[in-house]
């Protein structure tokens, strides 16, 4: 009889501890989730008020939609958070929004790399202006004794330092900004990838088919 107990008292003490360590997994990511919502509001901020220097500007310079993107999917984060986690995700919407979180970090990757590159382009681009006013609009050009050269038009800029010095610095903090949000999205994607996929082939290098090593698959 009392070697009938301790198998049951065992067996009782591995599933706290089993459902404790699935219970940290799946809370692990809203520090990530919270760094999303703020890069993203702050991303944001910063693309609108480049909207007020002028309406000229084109959506590539101010990136505002990377940060309503990044705002997204945090909020998908958030519901991850939320959700009753489950071993072996025996629910389907506990996989969709973990392979839906997982898809839009990476998206929120490759979105923040195409910002830095527009916003270190149009940065290079303005580093090189010669500008000046004419009535109401701030008429930029790169070679100004080019006859042909290209020219660039701030309609509703009086004054052009808005252009070739505020302008500037919004174009470098959108790059440090976008860089951070690159680094935070590739952690939620790695995060994800290794709670489903890493130890999904540490268990087929183990090669045990009891359930205790097949858990966390």
């Amino acid at each position: 009889m009392g070697s009938q107990k301790s198998p049951g008292g065992s067996g009782g003490g591995e599933k706290p501890a089993r459902s404790e360590d699935g219970h940290k997994c799946c809370r692990f990511p809203l520090l990530i989730a919270l760094l999303q919502l703020l890069l993203g509001i702050s991303t944001a901020v910063v693309a609108f008020l480049m909207t007020t220097i002028s309406p000229s500007l084109l959506a590539r310079e101010t990136p505002h939609w990377a940060g309503i993107i990044l705002c997204v999917v945090s909020i998908v984060g958030f519901v991850l958070y939320c959700i009753t986690y489950l071993p072996d995700e025996r629910t389907s919407m506990q996989f969709v929004i973990k392979f839906l979180y997982f898809l839009l970090c990476s998206g929120g990757l490759v979105i923040s790399i195409l910002v830095i590159a527009f916003q270190g382009h149009h940065y290079s681009l303005t580093n090189g202006f010669m500008c000046r006013e004419v009535g109401e609009d701030c008429v930029c050009m790169l070679e100004p004794e080019d006859p042909i050269a290209r020219t660039f038009t701030y309609a509703q800029v009086s004054d052009c330092s808005a252009v070739t010095s505020t302008l500037m610095h919004y174009y470098l903090l959108q790059m440090v900004l976008n860089l951070a949000q690159a680094i935070v999205c590739l952690l939620g994607a790695f995060i994800m990838w290794k709670h489903r996929y890493q130890v999904f082939f540490v268990g087929l290098q183990m090669g045990s088919p009891t359930s205790q090593h097949w858990q966390k698959a």
